[in-house]
């Protein structure tokens, strides 16, 4: 082979290569691609979701909204047959419960009552359910620990179970010492009864004649009664039923307790439908008994039905 040719070869093809190696070298790497700011109009709006609204609650009664009519605060003591006017049969007080239902009344609490704040469908008129002196025949628990069905709440209970719009939202005017009969089951069934949308009140620690007493002792029977129910998880302003309707002689006691916040309102044991929330006249509420005769609820209700007296509607 002739070396020049070779010799010539070579140096050709290592040219050729370095020439290569300059241009790659000098050569710019394409420049990334220019990002295009987003306008607003080109981001993806996020579509908000805008509520259900609430389905509007069956109207309960034809009545037209009355917030200036009166309010039936009903009064029950024992949930038993018995002679007084104090005794409820078991029947009577079912009874009771179908007739405020078919009158259009739906149960709201003496809080709910003095504060105006009353969650009640349209066509509807309130009634504070009350229950004075925690008698065993009001709430009663079997040694399963369920509610006897013959006992107030029971009764209350099943009711509410075919009638849901009238759920057991009573007040309970209680002797804090004797609740009920069954002192190792009173903290269930306080429970029980917040569940349900019920509260406590005050009824005195001993249930006494308040006007008999001194000054300093019809004080202490309310404020210690209020104390005790502190005790037991109650909270703000707790509304009084009058042992017997009747105020202490000096009846600043119960104003100023009202003032100091420590009570809402005094009720007292009858006889005629209380005045519209907001123009309640302090301290003392009136009261219906649930009872057959003058002045009692079913009188009342039969007026209710002929016209002759005015209800809160709302």
């Amino acid at each position: 082979m002739d070396v020049r040719k070779a010799d010539w070869r070579h140096r050709a093809m290592w040219s050729v290569l370095a020439g290569l190696l300059v241009v790659g070298c000098s050569s710019k790497a394409p420049a990334p691609a220019e990002e295009k700011p987003t306008s607003p109009t080109n981001r993806t709006t996020k579509t908000t979701e805008k509520p259900t609204p609430p389905i509007p609650r069956k109207r309960v009664s034809d009545r037209p909204s009355n917030h200036e009519g009166t309010v039936f605060v009903a009064e029950w003591h024992h949930i038993e047959t018995g002679k007084t006017t104090m005794h409820r049969s078991p029947a009577a007080f079912k009874k009771d419960l179908e007739r405020l239902y078919d009158a259009g009344f739906r149960p709201v609490t003496a809080t709910e009552y003095l504060t105006g704040k009353m969650d009640l469908p349209p066509g509807a008129t309130p009634v504070v359910m009350t229950f004075d002196d925690s008698n065993p025949s009001q709430f009663q628990l079997k040694e399963d620990g369920t509610v006897d069905p013959e006992c107030g709440i029971g009764i209350w209970k099943a009711f509410a179970e075919t009638h849901p719009d009238f759920p057991v939202h009573g007040t309970f005017y209680v002797l804090p010492d004797v609740m009920w009969g069954q002192p190792k089951s009173v903290k269930k069934k306080i429970a029980m009864l917040e569940e349900m949308g019920s509260e406590l009140a005050n009824h005195t620690v001993s249930h006494p004649i308040l006007r008999k007493l001194s000054d300093d002792r019809a004080k202490a029977e309310i404020v210690d009664a209020n104390a005790r129910l502190r005790k037991f998880g109650v909270k703000g302003p707790i509304s009084l039923a009058l042992p017997f309707g009747v105020s202490p002689k000096n009846k600043g006691i119960v104003k100023g307790l009202i003032q100091k916040g420590e009570l809402s309102a005094a009720f007292l044991v009858g006889a005629n439908p209380a005045p519209a929330p907001g123009k309640i006249s302090y301290p003392a509420v009136p009261r219906i008994q649930a009872y057959d005769g003058p002045y009692g609820l079913p009188e009342w209700l039969d007026k209710l039905e002929k016209g002759q007296v005015k209800v809160y509607v709302e």
